[in-house]
């Protein structure tokens, strides 16, 4: 239940910011607007302000404003359903008879809502949350199967407390991480508890980075939590319980914790726990759970249902300036991020069924809003730049494409006709709906063969 009506809240929030950013604009431009709806199809529920229906329609994934004289949007009008008799339109106030400009701001308004609602949300965050760091500089190169540590990293000890990268002294993990990204290659850490190591890193950032991807914060072999109805449940495992051993090899961080559990699906994997001063031997058998690693390609990992409680946090409280400036600095991230993405999948350098459709959506949506309020907000923010991002995609029917028919008539001077623009839609809506398909159909691939 929390998982639906976070996952319905979320859409209908971003689709509201969203369709309102055009609405406001159309009107700011004097467009007449005769309706606004949340989701398509048949209308449900609405009222009237003025020259416009405000309604609520039958399928929430989605929703438009239907601006006058955009006779080219022929996707609302054919899922909008029957509705009540056409207003009468004033001709100088169509979207075709605005200028270039005005026209590209209306198309233009929705992405830049979403992206400024994250931009606000973010900077909520950090305002209200504070600037969390992590106050551990132990580091674990142990990885997963779905995550491999770098051959880079090898050197570095398990557990190792980092004093130093590059000579630059390090108090927590944002330090390491910014170090690190930072550094002239090759780069010597020093360790208060090892002998010190020298990595030799690539110079670019997004061949470093991924150098790096396998290093993560130390955490301890600890349990927290315990799901119901798991394996750890049944092996008899408790919160609290410290793992030492897990197939008859020594653990020492969490990550090796995982790593050996990983590894060992639908196996028995003797376990050595301590509970309370006393030593248990317990056996623990994972599920087999198929996956897509960072390469694309389908792996089959365990899983047990434990986490771990992770590193300590500590909040410092951030002023309204600061808290604005690192609110654009995680809208643009993320916008980064998702870019980076897309073009990956583009380059054939992800799978294409990494891909996830509304059941992804509704998964993530549900986990953070298990895990807080904090949690929740900062994928609300995070998805609402997502939607931005992909509303850019040249493609007809999306913002992009509209956009992309605006820079056309721009350089042509004169627009496309209504035809090919219809055209142009109607192919653009294929896209849409295959992508959907696609995007959807991996998540039932994954629910189904998962389990």
């Amino acid at each position: 239940m929390l998982t639906i009506l976070s996952t319905v809240v979320v859409l209908s929030i971003l689709i509201l910011v969203h369709e309102l950013g055009h609405f406001f604009a159309a009107k700011a431009v004097n467009i007449q607007v005769p309706r606004f709806s949340l989701g398509f199809g048949k209308a449900l529920w609405g009222f009237r302000v003025g020259e416009t229906e405000f309604v609520l329609s039958a399928i929430p994934l989605g929703g438009y404003v239907k601006m006058a004289g955009m006779e080219d949007d022929e996707t609302a009008e054919a899922l909008e359903g029957a509705g009540p008799a056409a207003e009468e339109v004033d001709p100088e106030r169509t979207f075709d008879s605005k200028s270039l400009w005005a026209r590209t701001l209306v198309i233009s308004a929705g992405v830049i809502m979403n992206l400024l609602f994250a931009w606000l949300v973010f900077s909520a965050i950090a305002f209200f949350y504070g600037n969390q760091r992590v106050i551990e500089t132990r580091v674990s190169v142990a990885g997963s199967q779905a995550t491999p540590a770098s051959p880079r990293l090898a050197g570095i000890p398990e557990g190792a407390r980092l004093t130093a990268v590059g000579g630059r002294p390090v108090r927590d993990w944002d330090q390491v991480s910014d170090a690190l990204l930072g550094a002239e290659s090759p780069v010597e850490l020093r360790f208060a508890d090892a002998p010190a190591v020298t990595l030799t890193l690539p110079g670019t950032a997004s061949a470093r980075a991924e150098a790096l991807a396998g290093l993560d914060v130390y955490r301890p072999p600890v349990i927290e939590r315990v799901e119901a109805g798991t394996p750890a449940r049944r092996a008899g495992l408790q919160p609290g319980d410290r793992v030492t051993a897990a197939g008859g090899a020594p653990v020492r961080s969490w990550q090796e914790l995982v790593r050996a559990i990983q590894g060992n699906p639908g196996k028995p994997l003797p376990l050595v726990v301590q509970r309370g001063g006393q030593s248990l031997n317990l056996t623990v058998t994972p599920t087999a759970t198929k996956e897509t690693d960072l390469q694309g390609k389908r792996i089959t990992i365990g899983r047990v249902g434990a986490a771990n409680a992770g590193p300590a946090v500590v909040s410092e409280k951030v002023g309204l300036g600061s808290a604005v400036v690192r609110g654009a600095q995680a809208t643009w991230g993320t916008a980064a991020f998702v870019g980076d993405i897309l073009r990956r999948l583009v380059t054939g350098q992800i799978s294409a069924r990494n891909m996830g459709g509304l059941l992804s959506i509704g998964e993530a949506s549900g986990e953070t809003a298990r895990l807080g309020f904090q949690v929740w907000l900062t994928f609300l923010a995070s998805f609402s730049v997502n939607l931005a991002v992909l509303n850019l995609l040249p493609i007809p029917i999306l913002d992009g494409g509209h956009l992309m028919f605006l820079a056309f008539e721009a350089v042509r001077g004169r627009p496309l006709s209504v035809e090919a623009r219809i055209r142009l839609s109607q192919v653009g809506l294929v896209i849409v709906v295959a992508l959907m398909l696609w995007a959807n159909g991996n998540d039932v691939v994954r629910l189904v063969f998962n389990r």
